[in-house]
């Protein structure tokens, strides 16, 4: 049987938040694993290969909550929903590309996700509070890990630097998609449940911007008079399903199994 959601708190609205981070998760997860075989270094083919189950389980985690609530089991959100309906950002869809491309996606989405699990352990929705917690507990290797990949390919030579700028270049408009508004967002932050985007988008500049400056990597943005001001535009649509072939193509093969075998578990 559903657990009830309480009368205070948007129910529509919470679930599509949770399946979207779920989906974040879950996607992720899934292109970190195409490494696995394929890394520059056994190390870092066996932490991606790792960082990958982590963030499929933290997915099953939101998924499994999210179920719990609406009565959709986590195998149905996942392999019986087109992939015009996943609401991933963006940033999660695009290919590992070269390995400094992964390395900066995976740090700039490690911060992304400190922050915000880190501002739903504050939530009023205990469940919520509970599992951001236990994300938590887990991301503070992957972010330790990707930090500290950036910290020393920045500038540590000449190929090494350009190919980690060439990554930020890429990725930094990218990342500022997982801050696109959801839907339902105000009502959700008025009932105690989430902080807005831009609380959290404030938050993670303060952290991702003095490392990537600090190691002589440039992000299209500048600071005056204690304003951030972004020079790119963001890659947003993902939270509302407007995706790219990239993400049609990762469905298709996440799904290819249960497509094959209806009834597969994951």
């Amino acid at each position: 049987m559903p657990t009830r959601i309480p009368n205070n708190i948007p129910s529509d609205p919470l679930l599509k938040f949770l399946v979207a981070l779920a989906d974040d998760e879950l996607i992720l997860g899934h292109r970190n694993s195409e490494w696995t075989g394929h890394g520059p270094i056994l190390e870092e083919d066996i932490a991606f290969s790792n960082i990958a189950q982590d963030e499929l389980g933290h997915s099953l985690a939101l998924y499994t909550l999210s179920s719990e609530m609406s009565g959709t089991s986590p195998d149905k959100m996942v392999f019986d929903r087109a992939w015009q309906n996943f609401t991933c950002c963006r940033f999660v869809t695009y290919p590992k590309g070269d390995f400094a491309y992964t390395v900066v996606r995976q740090y700039l989405f490690d911060e992304a996700e400190n922050v915000r699990m880190n501002s739903l352990r504050e939530s009023l929705h205990e469940p919520l509070s509970g599992v951001a917690q236990k994300i938590l507990s887990e991301e503070a290797y992957h972010l330790l890990h990707s930090k500290g990949l950036v910290v020393r390919l920045g500038d540590a030579t000449e190929e090494s630097h350009r190919r980690m700028q060439e990554a930020v270049t890429e990725a930094f408009p990218q990342a500022l998609g997982m801050f696109e508004r959801f839907d339902g967002e105000a009502e959700l932050v008025k009932a105690g449940i989430i902080k807005t985007s831009d609380a959290l988008l404030k938050q993670w500049l303060e952290r991702v911007v003095p490392t990537l400056t600090d190691v002589t990597l440039k992000p299209e943005i500048r600071k005056q008079n204690g304003t951030w001001n972004i020079q790119c535009k963001p890659d947003e649509g993902g939270r509302q399903g407007r995706h790219t072939e990239y993400l049609k193509a990762l469905v298709a093969d996440l799904q290819s199994v249960y497509q094959t075998a209806p009834g597969s578990g994951w």
